[in-house]
């Protein structure tokens, strides 16, 4: 079949990859413009205009494609189907209707659950047991489309946002070559999603990871693993933020205020929560790489000490 691929992070890339790998023929790869980035502030092309360059599909990147010229443009490669892959861009109606067997997209979570920006981070911040990816026929709608084919992976307690999202950009090259393969045999068939099922899975905000140390210490620590690596979690002490970076829920009952420093062990570093205490045990403070408690006592850092509160 002809494909168009549309993408631009990691997720995505990681898809694309799956797709050269088959016997069908990108005929080209749309992902968003380039940003700068680095100390330098260069223009970086994606993760996923740099997979189409390594492999000589052509690639287009408008910024828009509600305009005539870019609904022309995609006609013009005769796609037999778009796979939309975290690619941030609307797809207008018009566009939806281009390719011969429409826009197929890959959702990184079991629709309707989690429909939206950051489904993988907020799995995990939930307390999901499971997720998985959804190869959707997309419509008009947020990630409303009929569901066609579903993979599903256990949460694991040690799952962090980064390690979920790698694990589900794997699943999703593979689901979407089987979605194909069974297009082709004229087998995909889709169902439609119940929306009283649905939830939204807002984008997420660096605000977002400021620890509030009144809740509880299992919602805490679900926080910390969504939003490892990025948008990070956070707490001040005095006028010094520190970054968590990895902690564990524990059931010890604390008679002291939200956010109190318990203990400071060489195992880690326990803090008085809403309900039940958090154990930090890796951290990073300003100006300094992420490092383990062990650490931080081995350096003579007189901070995070017994009696200090958090904020």
């Amino acid at each position: 079949m002809r494909l168009v691929f549309a993408g631009t992070p990691d997720f995505a890339a990681t898809a694309l990859e799956a797709l050269i790998a088959t016997h069908h023929n990108i005929v080209g790869v749309y992902s968003q413009p380039d940003r700068p980035a680095g100390r330098g502030r260069k223009l970086q092309p994606s993760p996923v205009k740099q997979v189409a360059l390594d492999n000589n599909i052509p690639v287009f990147q408008p910024q828009s494609l509600k305009t005539p010229e870019a609904r022309q443009e995609l006609a013009d490669l005769q796609p037999d189907v778009m796979i939309v892959a975290a690619y941030g861009l609307i797809l207008p109606k018009d566009v939806l209707a281009i390719p011969t067997h429409g826009c197929l997209n890959i959702h990184a979570s079991l629709l309707p659950r989690w429909r939206g920006a950051a489904p993988i981070q907020r799995a995990i911040a939930a307390g999901d047991e499971e997720t998985g990816i959804t190869i959707m026929q997309m419509d008009e709608g947020l990630d409303t489309g009929a569901m066609l084919l579903k993979s599903l992976t256990a949460i694991e307690e040690n799952d962090t946002g980064g390690s979920l999202h790698d694990r589900l950009a794997e699943m999703g090259g593979k689901a979407i070559v089987k979605a194909l393969e069974l297009l082709a045999k004229g087998e995909l068939s889709g169902e439609a999603q119940n929306d009283e099922l649905a939830c939204y899975a807002r984008k997420l905000s660096k605000d977002e990871g400021h620890i509030d140390w009144s809740t509880d210490a299992i919602d805490i620590e679900r926080l910390i693993r969504a939003f490892n690596p990025w948008p990070g979690t956070y707490t001040d002490l005095g006028d010094q933020r520190i970054r968590i970076h990895d902690a564990k829920a524990r059931n010890d009952t604390a008679n002291k205020p939200a956010g109190t420093v318990l203990r400071r062990e060489r195992e880690g570093i326990d803090i008085a929560c809403g309900t039940g205490t958090l154990r930090i045990t890796r951290l990073q403070l300003p100006g300094s790489r992420a490092q383990s408690v062990n650490d931080l006592i081995n350096g003579g850092k007189e901070l995070l000490m017994p009696g200090q509160e958090l904020r």
